[in-house]
């Protein structure tokens, strides 16, 4: 079965074989830029090649690397219809289904390093092995790592410096540090690699002292520190709520790694924030919070957790609503700009609303006079009530609340109550009174509160204002008649 094949060749793609066929066909695929033109070389490559050839297997594995890349159900496909697979074929399979997201792909990759074990020729490589541990160590697999250790050692790697240093990370995520550093010990060659992954493997067991013992004999074989290696000394640091220590790491690093690694390096800023929380020094987790270029989540949850951790509630919250709001734009513009879905005002009202609940109330304003619709009541009353809730001017209260009245829309007396509490809250209680007494005369009603009580299997319902209840004089905390 032809895989992508087209009724005919796309123009630039020849259909004869010229001495130089194969030449074009890889030219066209250095050129290719998506899947579809991908099935289009492919099903040209199935019509003008011989099977067989060593020109033709290359070819097929530049395919299967493409495709393996882009989409993996049809890199299997491809896969399935070489007959003479070599290992650099199996090792492309077996590295796109280890590097995967889905734990099942990464099952995926066992399975078919078994199987090439099974079939016998070709045998795994030197490649093959660093993808299958990288999979063992995302499984936990550590009986079945342990056999793939013993395999590798059969066919003579136990000196590759790449395998090692797969080995020390799949011992450590398995949970065996003894096994890790024995590994490690043996080898005849070490690179920063191998350094790193020790030194985070202590880490990560809780082991801060020798984490940064290991980092003085890191440095006393004159090795250059990168990002991964400070901010493992940094997470040691900040293990032992050492704030001197901590320091001096932040004072190496800006002495001795990469600008770019200091200013730009997401995890290591990461890490100096959870460092500075820890060691009780927020002044500088927020120093360093605020001259980052990028955050993702952990740079939030870390800013979160050290003003919560210090008491800072309020400003915890605060980072939690910029989370929201952040998330809010980004897929406000994603559906825009990748999705090409035209917003309508239900789009609009979330992120006013999302804009309002941040406290970013002009801001919000400013997309309501934008906005290509009429905004409708819904919309006014969630930037009013933000502005109740928020503290906002009296002056920009009172016009959105002119704006919902002057619209007649719905029901009104939502609006009378938070206009009434703007007025209390900036103490104003003589307008609270004009407000209250406007309702009265316009005969504006608002659902009263109610409150239940079970005292004795019994529940009471009891009313804001009500003094219907029998016991209403009574002692409603204790529910005891005069």
């Amino acid at each position: 079965m032809v895989l992508g094949v087209i009724q005919s060749p796309p123009p630039h793609i020849v259909t004869s074989k010229p001495p130089n066929h194969y030449n074009l066909l890889l030219q066209h695929l250095n050129e290719c830029k998506d899947m579809s033109q991908l099935k289009q070389i492919h099903a040209l490559s199935l019509r003008s090649t011989f099977p067989n050839q060593p020109t033709t297997l290359f070819l097929y594995s530049r395919i299967l690397h493409f495709s393996s890349l882009h989409d993996l159900n049809y890199a299997y496909r491809v896969f399935d219809q070489i007959d003479n697979r070599n290992s650099f074929m199996w090792n492309i399979l077996i590295r796109a289904c280890a590097q995967s997201q889905s734990v099942h792909r990464k099952r995926e990759a066992i399975l078919l390093y078994n199987t090439m074990l099974q079939r016998s020729s070709p045998f795994p490589d030197n490649h093959t092995f660093p993808f299958v541990l990288k999979a063992y160590a995302y499984l936990f697999a550590l009986f079945e790592g342990k056999q793939a250790h013993a395999h590798l050692l059969k066919l003579g790697f136990q000196s590759d410096i790449y395998i090692n240093n797969s080995l020390i990370h799949f011992y450590a995520s398995c949970g065996s540090l003894e096994s890790a550093k024995n590994v490690f010990d043996k080898m005849p060659q070490r690179s920063l690699v191998s350094w790193n992954a020790m030194i985070d493997a202590f880490v990560l067991f809780g082991e801060f002292e020798t984490a940064l013992q290991f980092f003085v004999q890191f440095q006393q074989q004159f090795f250059e520190p990168d990002g991964y290696t400070m901010q493992s000394v940094i997470n040691a640091c900040a293990g032992l709520c050492a704030l001197s220590l901590g320091m001096w790491a932040h004072a190496y690093l800006l002495r001795n790694c990469d600008v770019s690694v200091a200013s730009d390096d997401v995890l290591v800023n990461n890490s100096l924030l959870d460092m500075y929380c820890k060691c009780g020094s927020l002044d500088f987790a927020t120093q360093i919070f605020e001259g980052m270029q990028k955050h993702d989540i952990t740079s939030w949850n870390s800013m979160i957790l050290g003003f919560a951790m210090h008491g800072r509630g309020e400003s915890a919250l605060e980072c939690f609503e910029h989370i929201w709001l952040m998330r809010g734009r980004k897929y406000f513009d994603m559906m825009i700009n990748e999705y090409k879905i035209e917003p309508q005002l239900e789009h609009y009202g979330c992120l006013v609303d999302i804009l309002a609940r941040a406290g970013l109330i002009d801001e919000a304003l400013e997309l309501v006079s934008s906005m290509p619709m009429k905004p409708d009541v819904v919309i006014w009353r969630s930037l009013l009530d933000s502005c109740c809730k928020k503290n906002a001017s009296v002056e920009l209260s009172e016009k959105i609340a002119r704006q919902i009245l002057e619209s007649g829309e719905g029901d009104s007396s939502g609006v009378y109550v938070l206009l009434s509490r703007v007025y209390a809250s900036a103490s104003r209680w003589n307008d609270v009174g004009l407000v209250r007494k406007l309702m009265t005369n316009n005969g504006i009603l608002k659902e009263p509160g109610c409150s239940l009580i079970e005292l004795d299997g019994v529940t009471h319902e009891l009313f804001a204002g009500d003094t219907s209840h029998p016991q209403t004089k009574g002692n409603l905390s204790g529910f005891e008649c005069d």
